[in-house]
């Protein structure tokens, strides 16, 4: 399984939300590119970066700190919040990501994402689900929609979707564990699917039982900023 660490940006600080609220925000390093480093030195190749400034904007806005990290860290980076536009597309592209991450848009904007999808390929352009009971939300989770997770993901996949970040919403930054039986219907619909679970992971033991259950990746952000697992556990999984 695939370990990809968080980074969430804002005002181009290493923050985190509780349940995507962003009044419970905590700064947790001044600099990301530090944060990046550590990440490197223990072994991870992998970086899920969401610039939340962007999210709340709806255009991208630390797309600097996405180029100073591309450019001083060897990380494989996927970029997200507030891409909206082919400018934006261009800009996180050019700034040094690897893969892009839309959510908002592929709910408000499908034609577009879908232009997206057909002109990058399904390697470069990953689906974000956010999802709140059985609902996608969008614009930095601050508004829900009437979309249902399980059709919304149908839909994309028969449209060339083969990576999908899914975040249960009431599971981030909690520390109490992920959603593992979301995660087995979506795996269980779509076998094929590259899924990256993200929210809730809270120890090694939280890790162990998502692998179990057949992820491909999970992404990690406040364990690790919280000291839940350390940088030499990390080393140890991956090994």
């Amino acid at each position: 399984m695939d370990i990809i660490p968080a980074i969430d940006l804002i005002d181009g600080k290493c923050v985190r939300l509780s349940q995507g609220d962003y009044e419970r925000r905590k700064v947790y390093n001044e600099d990301p590119l530090e944060v990046a480093k550590g990440f490197q030195d223990a072994g991870i190749k992998r970086l899920h970066l969401v610039d939340l400034d962007g999210a709340k904007a709806s255009h991208i806005v630390n797309h600097k700190v996405l180029e100073r990290l591309a450019t001083y860290s060897t990380l494989v980076i996927d970029f997200g919040g507030g891409l909206k536009t082919d400018e934006d597309l261009r800009i996180a592209f050019e700034a040094g990501a690897s893969m892009v991450t839309g959510g908002s848009i592929a709910v408000k904007s499908p034609a577009v994402f879908e232009s997206w999808l057909n002109r990058y390929g399904s390697d470069k352009i990953i689906l974000g689900a956010d999802v709140k009971g059985e609902c996608i939300a969008v614009t930095g989770w601050t508004e829900s929609t009437d979309a249902k997770l399980m059709p919304f993901l149908e839909g994309y996949v028969a449209k060339g979707v083969s990576k999908v970040i899914c975040t249960d919403i009431s599971k981030d930054g909690m520390l109490e564990g992920p959603a593992l039986s979301l995660y087995r219907t979506i795996l269980e619909a779509h076998p094929g699917l590259y899924l990256v679970a993200s929210g809730g992971v809270s120890s090694l033991k939280d890790l162990e039982e998502l692998e179990e259950a057949g992820l491909p990746a999970a992404i990690v952000g406040k364990a690790i900023y919280e000291g839940r697992i350390s940088m030499k556990e990390l080393t140890r999984f991956l090994a």
